[in-house]
């Protein structure tokens, strides 16, 4: 039976284990999630597979930049404490080190040492984020470690602005949380669902007639500027909008990652 990918990606999700380990394991067993699923338990993964369904609500990101380079990468546990740990700590650090200079597929090779800490500190341990993102000639890249603790992460990639105006915005992202670039990115059956509820609402409110379609538009608005980076109101100056901030330069690419929130 062929194996492909997926089917690797479906047994590590079920069980918790790393990717070679389900590839062996499906392998061994023709395919057959199942019996993969029981081989994983006998060869004394029973823990690991476990401990997959617990919530990993806990964590650390580590951010690392490297003249046009930044990657980040997200590690969950379950608990403060495990996060918090010298192991833990230093094994995201090398693992955001190692993205920034090979690229997001190296997370692979700490497979190994991620299995040997799901028996050591005995919790759920996965991989969240893996983002790295690459300046080009024009543009610059910088980063922002809220508090320097690990759980609030950004990059920013600006074109046609400098180090300082980048930062500020990366400043901006770690506090406002916006999930798009622009209102173009916004996938249009959450823009239509929420259409649809505004017009609801506005209607209960005793709103009709020619005034309804702009009232839904002007709180359509208003839900855009709660995601859209570039249309929220500046951290540090709401009377202007990110885009305004930043003038005449553009934000090419942003990434973020958050624990706990």
């Amino acid at each position: 039976m062929s194996i492909t990918a997926k089917d690797v990606q479906n047994l590590r999700q079920a069980t918790g284990v790393g990717m070679m380990d389900a590839k062996k394991a499906l392998e061994a067993n023709d395919g057959d999630v199942e019996a993969a699923t029981k081989w994983l338990r006998l060869q004394g993964l029973a823990s690991a597979a476990k401990r997959a369904d617990r919530e990993a609500g806990e964590g650390a990101v580590a951010v690392v930049r490297d003249g046009k380079v930044a990657a980040l990468v997200e590690l969950r546990c379950e608990t403060d404490f495990a996060a918090k740990s010298d192991d833990f700590t230093s094994l995201v650090d090398e693992m955001a080190a190692r993205v920034c200079a090979e690229g997001e597929g190296a997370v692979e090779q700490f497979q190994d040492r991620i299995e040997s800490m799901l028996t050591t500190l005995k919790e759920n341990i996965s991989v969240g984020r893996v983002v790295r993102l690459v300046a080009g000639e024009d543009e610059v890249v910088d980063t922002y470690n809220h508090q320097n603790k690990g759980r609030n992460v950004v990059i920013v990639v600006l074109k046609g602005g400098d180090e300082e105006v980048a930062h500020e915005v990366a400043v901006h992202i770690a506090f406002a949380k916006p999930q798009y670039l622009t209102r173009d990115e916004v996938p249009g059956d959450l823009v239509e669902a929420e259409r649809k509820t505004i017009e609801e609402i506005s209607i209960n409110e005793g709103k009709q007639g020619a005034a309804l379609p702009k009232i839904i538009e002007g709180r359509l608005n208003g839900w855009y500027k709660e995601r859209v980076l570039l249309e929220q109101p500046f951290a540090k100056d709401d009377k202007l909008s990110v885009a305004q901030f930043i003038g005449d330069a553009s934000i090419t690419a942003f990434a973020q990652a958050v624990i706990g929130g």
